[in-house]
């Protein structure tokens, strides 16, 4: 892969290439998988252990990218950029991580989903003030939409269909996922996404090790108790190979390729695929009010990304 830095003309071609595209796909699809898996392994490993055990199965996927594609000479950021590289990382990969895994233990993965996809309506604000990307009416106006949606979401919390403290902790970890988003497009001006990726899942790794001698015990690896179970332990293997060290790469990837807003606006689908895997594989299903603003929520990622064909385009047959 080869890395551009993102421009607002972005907003204005009329067909994305394939490849920064794939990259979203394929990471919306590998991110929605891990709020099933957190909620199927919440009755068998605590929010801590699981982190750091996904986020170590991470760095040496990683490590062993690094290695490959770089030859081992990855391109080090300086202070400035290393710094905004472990900010990065301990935000995004460790503490939203754990508010994340912590969440799964009060809600569902589908609510869980759509109480998390407030952080592109953060994002797509602070990327205008903060970048100075172009604005976007569309934009702008489909993430209003899918924050009237999050309203129907919270007032299934005030009507006791969902637990209260479990969409708190869903709120925080938003909020830390759109200030990780952000730091990481500062460390982007700084290095290649594979290498920013690998520093802030380290750095991640790194801040959660106090949690090693709790994940020893729930590994069984003390000699008290049987451990989790090899289910649990895999599918955190896979959230660390798959959803974060694939995943934040190829997210990585396109943010360098498309202005923040409309990149993080794709994340708003995660919701819809998190709901009907949950359904299918934990017999979940979020109460309806949570249901109708997921559906707005979606709503509003099509205003967000539809862009109209210009006149000029349809008169050359484009």
């Amino acid at each position: 892969m080869t890395v551009a830095p993102a421009s607002s003309a972005a907003e204005d071609k009329p067909a994305a290439p394939l490849l920064p595209v794939a990259a979203i796909v394929t990471t919306v699809l590998m991110w929605a998988s891990t709020f099933v898996i957190m909620r199927a392994a919440a009755v068998d490993i605590s929010p801590g252990p699981l982190a750091l055990i996904r986020l170590f199965a991470g760095s040496l996927t990683l490590s062993a990218l690094v290695l490959i594609s770089r030859r081992g000479r990855p391109k080090m950021p300086g202070p400035r950029g290393l710094l905004l590289t472990a900010a990065f990382g301990v935000i995004w990969f460790a503490v939203y991580t754990l508010a994340f895994n912590w969440a799964g233990h009060f809600l569902d993965a589908g609510t869980v989903a759509m109480v998390v996809n407030l952080a592109p309506l953060m994002v797509g604000v602070a990327a205008v003030v903060v970048f100075k990307e172009a604005f976007s009416r569309r934009l702008f106006l489909g993430m209003l939409v899918s924050l009237s949606g999050i309203g129907f979401i919270t007032a299934a919390g005030s009507t006791g269909q969902l637990a209260v403290a479990g969409l708190l902790i869903g709120f925080a970890a938003a909020v830390l996922y759109a200030a990780g988003m952000m730091v990481q497009k500062l460390a982007l001006q700084h290095t290649d996404p594979l290498t920013a990726t690998w520093l802030g899942c380290t750095s991640g790794l790194l801040a959660l090790l106090p949690f090693l001698p709790q994940t020893l015990t729930e590994l069984g690896w003390t000699g008290s108790g049987d451990g989790i179970s090899t289910a649990t332990l895999l599918g955190a293997v896979y959230m660390g190979i798959g959803p974060t060290a694939l995943g934040f790469w190829f997210w990585g990837y396109a943010m360098t390729r498309f202005p923040t807003g409309r990149v993080a606006s794709a994340t708003l689908t995660v919701p819809a695929v998190v709901v009907v895997m949950s359904w299918l594989t934990l017999g979940e299903v979020p109460p309806p009010l949570a249901i109708t603003g997921g559906a707005i929520c979606l709503t509003g990622v099509a205003l967000a990304q539809w862009r109209p064909r210009r006149r000029n385009q349809l008169r050359a047959g484009a």
